[in-house]
Formats: C-alpha cells, sequence, structure tokens
C-alpha cells in the first residue's frame, strides 16, 4: 500500500495540480495582461514564467518532504537578488522578477493555516497593485531620452524656455524638464537628457545611451 501511495498519490497530485493552475493563472495575468501588454518584450515574457514555474514547483515539492521554511525563504531570498551577468536586468523587470518570485513562494508555501480567501486576497492584491501602477490614467510614465544638442547658444539659463520649445518642435515630444550635461565647445554640442510623458507602451530604446555616459554638471 505504501509503495502505490508513493507511486501516486491523488490527494498530493491533486493539490499540486490546483496550486500550480492557481499560481500560472495569477502570474499569467501579470506578466501577459500588464507586463507584455505594455512592454512587448518576448524575452522577458519567457523569463518570468519560467522563474515562476521552477520557484513553484521546487518550494511546493521541497516543502512536501519537510523542507525548512528558512531554508525556503533562502531560496527566495538568492533569486530574488539574481542579476544576470549578460544582460543586467532593468530595474522595471527586476521589479517584476522580484514579484513573481514572491507570488510563487507564497502560493507554494500557503498551507491549511492559511484560508482560501486569504490566498484568493493576496494574490488579487498583487494583481490589483500592478494594474493601479501600470495604469497610465492613475500614474503619468515619464520617459528620458539622451540627444546630442548642436544649438549650445540655447543652453544657457536664461534662453531655457526657448530650447524648450526647440526640442519639442523638433522631437514632437511633450517634454516636460532637461539636464545639461557635458558641454564640448570644440564640436560645438552638448548632451541634453530630457524628460516627457509617454502614454503608449514602454519605449525600452529610451534606456540606449552612449558608453561614455555624462554627467549632470555642466
Amino acid at each position: 500500500m505504501n509503495n502505490i501511495e508513493n507511486l501516486f498519490n491523488p490527494d498530493a497530485f491533486l493539490l499540486l495540480t490546483t496550486r500550480f493552475l492557481f499560481n500560472l493563472i495569477t502570474t499569467g495575468i501579470i506578466i501577459c495582461f500588464l507586463y507584455y501588454k505594455k512592454t512587448q518584450r518576448r524575452d522577458y515574457l519567457f523569463t518570468f514564467f519560467m522563474v515562476s514555474i521552477t520557484i513553484f514547483l521546487m518550494i511546493f515539492l521541497l516543502d512536501s518532504v519537510k523542507i525548512q521554511v528558512g531554508f525556503a525563504l533562502g531560496l527566495f531570498a538568492i533569486f530574488g537578488i539574481l542579476r544576470y551577468r549578460t544582460d543586467t536586468l532593468p530595474v522595471r523587470e527586476m521589479t517584476y522578477l522580484f514579484a513573481i518570485i514572491g507570488i510563487s513562494v507564497i502560493n507554494a508555501l500557503s498551507n491549511h493555516k492559511v484560508s482560501i480567501i486569504e490566498l484568493l486576497s493576496t494574490n488579487l492584491i498583487f494583481i490589483i497593485s500592478f494594474y493601479i501602477l501600470e495604469t497610465t490614467r492613475v500614474i503619468h510614465h515619464t520617459a528620458c531620452k539622451l540627444i546630442i544638442y548642436e544649438r549650445i547658444d540655447l543652453i544657457t539659463p536664461a534662453k531655457r524656455e526657448e530650447m524648450l520649445d526647440d526640442l519639442r518642435n523638433r522631437t514632437g515630444l511633450s517634454i516636460e524638464r532637461i539636464e545639461i550635461g557635458q558641454i564640448d565647445f570644440l564640436k560645438d554640442i552638448a548632451y541634453v537628457r530630457v524628460y516627457y510623458y509617454n502614454n503608449s507602451q514602454i519605449n525600452t530604446a529610451d534606456n540606449i545611451i552612449k558608453s561614455n555616459d555624462f554627467t549632470n554638471d555642466n
């Protein structure tokens, strides 16, 4: 009888599939309908799903063999500070990764002491929080670009508004503020970082800057 239970335990298998599908639905909503809809980045889509599945199964199965909660949280901390050396994760993607890991750990470690309503409420809090923070109607997304500006005659504080109007006309962006970095009088150029409201999809190219990035000091 014990050998049969070791081979297949219906109750344990049902619990595993139920929890797994519940976790997959929750993380899927956040990843597909909130993150991917905003960024259209398939590379991180793959990463988030696989990290979520791996963390959930690892924690769930290790917990079933009486693993200490401290060790499980230690795994969570290790993966939470994970950095890929081949491609540094932006802060936004790192936040999503941290939240996805957290949701997976919560769904895997919750036991009979945690009611279904509490578990549902916790997952709904995550979904609602992401939705509110991702909705541009609530929070306006401010993007920034690095521009090599050749009209250094306008970089003086007295002509700041004229410079803003020139940048708005030439870029078509709703620029709110600017920061002037290095100024090269030999080439008559200045490095300018412009900040503008972007209510459309996230433009990952905004993060592309020169390798010798400028400072904010004139």
